[in-house]
C-alpha cells in the first residue's frame, strides 16, 4: 500500500467529513460501524498524526473493524477511497454503455462488487450527449412493480436471468428456517408441570417437620434440535443447488431460529462436508470456499454411493441428537435402485425426520417413474419442491405443520 506515501492534503482539509464518508460507505457495504466508533476513529487520527497512509490504514482499522470477515470489505473499499487504479477501472465499466466495448469485465474478488456498489450508491447517472441536438424518444413499459417481484416469488430458477437471479440471492438471504423445540426425557422443576417432583416434595417438607405445604411440579426439558443438509451438486441440480447454498448459508449464520446446529454437506460422485465454509459470515467468501472445497460441481450422481458415505462416517456424530435431514436432490441414480433405497432407509431410522426437496416437483402432473425416486420415496417423511422463492418459503410452513406435501400422493402411485 505505498508505507511512506505522503497524503499531502491541505492545511484547511475536512478531515473529519472524510472519515464521516468512509465509514457511511463501510455501514452501505455491510460492515456494522456506528457513531461511537466514527467519533473514536477522528479522535485516534487526532493523536496518531496523518503523515503515511499505512498508519491511517491500521488507524482507522483498529477504530472500525471488530470482525475478520469483514477486513476484506474494508481493504477494498480504503483503496478505493484513495482512487485505485482497478477502482477507477470499475468506475468506467459501470458508467460506460456496454455497446461501446466487447471485451469481458474482469471477474470480481470477494468482496469487491459489494463494496463497489457501495461507493457507488446516490452517484448521479452520467449525463447523456445531445447529438446534433437529436431527440431519441424511448419507449419504456410500464409494468407494476408488485406485478414484477409477484412473478420472481414463482418463477422458475432456471429461467431467471442474471439480474433476476441476483434479486433471488438477495431474497434468500432474508429467508429464515425455524422449527419448534423438542422435548427432552429430562425433567425439570416447572409450576405448570404435570408431574409432581417427589423429591422436592420431600426435601421441602425436611424443612417443615415432615409437613407438605405444596406439591412442587415438574415437567418437560426441551431443546433445540441440530439440522443436517444433503444438497445434490450434480449437472441435473447445479442451478437449484448454487441458491439453495444461499439459503444454507443464511440459515448457518443467523441465530435464533431454533437449530442447535447446522451441518451441510454436498453430493455428486462424492460426499463433501462443507459445514465450516458456510460458517463464514461473509456470503461471497463463504460460497468462493464451498465452490474451491466441492470438486464435483455439475458432474454425475452417485446418490446411493453418497449417502453410504455419509451413514458410515457422518451418521453417529451429526444425527445422534435426533437431527432434522434436509435432502435436496432430483432422486435421478444412474446406480444400483436396490444399494439407494437401502441406505435411504438407513438414513430415516438414524434421524428425527427426512424433508426431500425435489425441484422436478415444479411440473405439473408430477409422477414418480424414475427407479431412484420410487426408491427414495417410501424412507422419507414429507416430499417438496424447491425449483422457486415460493417453493423456498412453503419448506418454512411445513415444518412448523408437520405437512408431509405431496409425498401421500406420490405413494398412491407407486
Amino acid at each position: 500500500m505505498g508505507d511512506q506515501a505522503n497524503l499531502g492534503l491541505p492545511q484547511n482539509g475536512k478531515l473529519s467529513d472524510n472519515i464521516v464518508y468512509f465509514v457511511r460507505t463501510l455501514r452501505r457495504a455491510g460492515v456494522p460501524v456506528g457513531p461511537a466508533q466514527t467519533l473514536s476513529a477522528i479522535r485516534a487520527v487526532e493523536v496518531a498524526g496523518f503523515t503515511e497512509r499505512r498508519d491511517f490504514y491500521f488507524t482507522l482499522r483498529a477504530c472500525l473493524i471488530t470482525r475478520a470477515e469483514h477486513l476484506d470489505v474494508f481493504e477494498r473499499i480504503f483503496s478505493m477511497f484513495w482512487r485505485d487504479p482497478e477502482f477507477i477501472e470499475i468506475m468506467i465499466q459501470t458508467m460506460l454503455p456496454m455497446i461501446q466495448t466487447q471485451a469481458a469485465p474482469k471477474a470480481p474478488k470477494t468482496a469487491e462488487q459489494r463494496a463497489a456498489e457501495a461507493m457507488l450508491e446516490g452517484a448521479p447517472p452520467p449525463a447523456q450527449p445531445d447529438v446534433d441536438n437529436a431527440r431519441e424518444e424511448v419507449e419504456l413499459d410500464a409494468q407494476f412493480s408488485l406485478s414484477a417481484n409477484e412473478k420472481l416469488q414463482s418463477m422458475d430458477f432456471e429461467q431467471m436471468s442474471n439480474a433476476e437471479l441476483a434479486d433471488a440471492k438477495r431474497a434468500i438471504a432474508q429467508m429464515t428456517l425455524p422449527i419448534k423445540p423438542i422435548k427432552n426425557r429430562r425433567l425439570q422443576a416447572s409450576s405448570t408441570g404435570s408431574q409432581t417432583d417427589a423429591r422436592a416434595t420431600m426435601r421441602a417438607a425436611m424443612r417443615t417437620g415432615g409437613e407438605i405445604l405444596k406439591l412442587p411440579r415438574k415437567t418437560h426439558s426441551t431443546r433445540n434440535p441440530d439440522l443436517v443438509a444433503l444438497c445434490d451438486i450434480s449437472g441435473s441440480m447445479s442451478t437449484y443447488s448454487r441458491l439453495f447454498m444461499h439459503f444454507l448459508h443464511s440459515v448457518s449464520v443467523t441465530k435464533g431460529q431454533g437449530w442447535a446446529k447446522v451441518h451441510s454437506f454436498t453430493f455428486g460422485t462424492r460426499l463433501t462436508n462443507i459445514s465450516r465454509s458456510l460458517s463464514q459470515r461473509d456470503p461471497d467468501a463463504a460460497l468462493k470456499t464451498v465452490g474451491a472445497q466441492a470438486k464435483d460441481w455439475d458432474g454425475g450422481t452417485r446418490i446411493g454411493t453418497s449417502l453410504a458415505a455419509f451413514n458410515k462416517h457422518w451418521s453417529r456424530r451429526v444425527l445422534s441428537r435426533g437431527a432434522v435431514v434436509l435432502l435436496v436432490t432430483d432422486g435421478l441414480e444412474r446406480q444400483d435402485p436396490a444399494e439407494l433405497a437401502r441406505e435411504a432407509e438407513r438414513l430415516k431410522l438414524s434421524c428425527r425426520q427426512v424433508i426431500w426437496l425435489n425441484p422436478l416437483m415444479r411440473w405439473d402432473g408430477f409422477t414418480p417413474q424414475a427407479a431412484g425416486i420410487r426408491a427414495l420415496l417410501p424412507h422419507v417423511d414429507s416430499f417438496h419442491s424447491c425449483h422457486s422463492l415460493n417453493a423456498l418459503r412453503d419448506l418454512t410452513e411445513a415444518l412448523s405443520t408437520g405437512n408431509s406435501g405431496e409425498k401421500q400422493r406420490l405413494m398412491g402411485l407407486l
